[in-house]
Order: C-alpha cells, then sequence, then structure tokens
C-alpha cells in the first residue's frame, strides 16, 4: 500500500535526501546515513569505459582530499554492474596512475529513475548530474549536464566551500566567489526586509561595519 505522504518525482532543492539503499564498489550502503554529519557529492556519468567520464573521474579523484577537507565525500553513479565498476577503476590505476578512493554505485537504473537522472533518447544512460547535499541530509545544489560537457570540479569544490561559508555567517555569495568583478573576495549582507533595517544599513556602513552602495547592496569581508 502506497504511503500518501511519500514524495513523488525527482527530488528538488531544500528536500532531505531520498532514503535508499544502494550497491556500490565499497558494498552496500545506506543514503544517506552512510554520511550522517558530512556534506556529500552525489555525480552521476553515462557509463564506464567512457572518454569523458573518465576524465571526469581522474579529476575528481586529484581532488578528493580538496573536498574531504570540507567534510565533504564523493560518490558515483551510473547504471553499470559493479565488477565493471572494478574493471574501469583498475584500467584507470593501471594507465592513469590514479586510484579511485571513493564509492561509485552499481545502478539497476531505479536510483537513476528516482533521482531523475536518465537522459532522455539515451537509453538507460545517465545525465552528468551532481548532487550536493549538506550535514542534515538536505539537497542544497543540483546540476545537469549534457553528456558532451565535462564538469568543472573545482566549481563543485567552489558551491561546497561557498555554501558552507553561507550557512555559518548567514551570508549570501556573489557571483564568482571569491573573484568577484565588483566585491572581489567580500561576501553579501542579505537585503533589508523593512524601512527601518535599510536606513540602519547605510548607518552601520558609515561606522564602517560593512560597506554599501545602497542599502540593498551591502557587502564585507569575512
Amino acid at each position: 500500500m502506497e504511503n500518501p505522504t511519500e514524495k513523488k518525482g525527482m527530488p528538488l532543492l531544500g528536500d532531505v535526501f531520498p532514503e535508499m539503499k544502494v550497491q556500490t564498489t565499497h558494498g552496500q550502503i545506506d543514503l544517506p546515513g552512510h554520511f550522517a554529519g558530512k556534506w556529500f557529492v552525489l555525480f552521476s556519468h553515462p557509463a564506464d569505459f567512457t572518454p569523458v567520464c573518465t576524465t571526469e573521474f581522474v579529476a575528481f579523484q586529484k581532488r578528493y582530499d580538496k573536498f574531504k577537507a570540507l567534510n565533504c565525500e564523493l560518490i558515483g553513479l551510473s547504471v553499470d554492474q559493479v565488477f565493471a565498476h572494478i574493471k574501469w577503476e583498475e584500467w584507470i590505476k593501471e594507465n592513469m596512475d590514479v586510484e579511485i578512493q571513493f564509492p561509485i554505485i552499481a545502478d539497476t537504473g531505479s536510483v537513476a529513475e528516482r533521482l531523475g537522472l536518465i537522459h532522455p533518447g539515451k537509453g538507460t544512460n545517465t545525465v552528468r548530474a551532481v548532487f550536493v547535499v549538506d550535514s542534515e541530509s538536505k539537497i542544497r545544489t543540483i546540476l545537469y549536464y549534457p553528456q558532451e560537457l565535462g564538469r568543472n570540479m573545482d566549481e563543485i569544490l567552489r558551491i561546497v566551500k561557498a555554501m558552507q561559508i553561507a550557512d555559518k555567517n548567514k551570508v549570501a555569495m556573489p557571483a564568482n566567489w571569491p573573484n568577484n568583478e565588483i566585491v572581489n573576495d567580500h561576501v553579501i549582507i542579505p537585503p533589508a526586509s523593512d524601512t527601518r533595517t535599510a536606513k540602519e544599513r547605510l548607518e552601520q556602513a558609515k561606522k564602517g561595519e560593512f560597506e554599501c552602495f545602497d542599502w540593498w547592496l551591502c557587502h564585507k569581508k569575512l
């Protein structure tokens, strides 16, 4: 019997990552519980033994320590059997001298369907999706790329770092942070939501608490 309160359709920003048991190259894992108290990045790829995906896995692994320094884990996924993942990992180790240390989900298609990852018109191949999940298991960022475009892992790292800073300091992050064209490495103070606060903003700026172009565009250095 279906649970009338169970959420249907692919998850959205702010949703708790759906609970599921997955088979991986590191054994069976319960998501999101396996990463309780940590951030994690779940990323799907179209298939093992494909050129763009190989470059992506090498790039993720070379930045794995940087993700872990942010209390963030990685977990890959494709609709391939676990032995294919293992042989592909062996190939990458033998030919690229890179050992893939994070788990890869061996999906039968059920996880991809649940997360909305199947690429239209590409059979069972998954899109290049990225789910950034915070330490409370909430989905904070979702990215989708076509098969012909490899991802920028430095941008994914930037997302995790920026979201953690925004959460901790109750601020927003400008475009291209930390190299914004207007405010450089400063962060954005959320806009005032009432007249009194709007007036106070400019007074606070005069006192040097932060800088403002106007009451609705204020920024500061952390």
